[in-house]
């Protein structure tokens, strides 16, 4: 049998991404569908302890290794924001398009462009043991978006380096660049030592 792991995450566009991701991975790989009663924490205002408190909970409440993550998209001239806001920006009322929108409008047409996407991945296992992993995409913000691709702010984010919005991307393009497939490429060591039995059970 394949070793299980779980992939701690609702965001429909992260977990894909995941899947993609991991796909050469030896792991079964489950979502939150196989638990459902399983409910993530809230989010505070730190990537890191974002990602650490999801797979932890994740991990304690499913007796599985877990692996989240929390990312966002920091603006330079809005003085890093929205950051770990990125996913509540514009509050409750808004969704994905609607938070683009809102970015664009406070950002305004010409001056200072350049952004980055930022990501902390966590993977927790039930004995304790945490991995936690950075990964960062450096880019510009378009002044429209464009492409259909991708979730989030990817319409209106141009990765450095190319001439098209991370949207108009394909999807095996994206996930060599991107900030979460970054991270995930980190930790992809640690996530072979486990799927072989081996853990050493350090925080690192």
């Amino acid at each position: 049998m394949k070793p299980r792991l779980l992939l701690a995450t609702g965001n429909s566009g992260k977990l894909a991404e995941f899947r993609a991701l991991l796909s050469q991975t030896p792991f079964e790989l489950l979502d939150l569908s196989a638990f459902p009663e399983l409910r993530l924490p809230e989010e505070g205002d730190d990537y890191r302890a974002n990602a650490v408190a999801k797979a932890q909970h994740a991990s304690r409440q499913s007796g599985l290794p877990a692996l989240a993550d929390d990312s966002g998209l920091e603006v330079r001239a809005l003085g890093g924001a929205p950051g770990p806001h990125s996913a509540r920006y514009g509050g409750p009322g808004l969704d994905a398009r609607g938070r683009v929108n809102r970015l664009l409008a406070e950002l305004g047409p010409g001056g200072e462009r350049r952004a980055r996407f930022v990501c902390f991945v966590a993977l927790a296992l039930p004995d304790g043991s945490l991995r936690l992993r950075r990964g960062v995409c450096e880019g510009r913000l378009l002044e429209a978006a464009a492409g259909d691709a991708g979730f989030g702010y990817d319409p209106i984010f141009q990765p450095e380096g190319h001439t098209v919005s991370m949207a108009q991307l394909e999807a095996a393009q994206k996930n060599r660049i991107s900030h979460r497939a970054r991270a995930i490429a980190d930790l992809k060591p640690a996530l072979l030592e486990l799927a072989e039995g081996r853990n050493d059970k350090r925080v690192r």
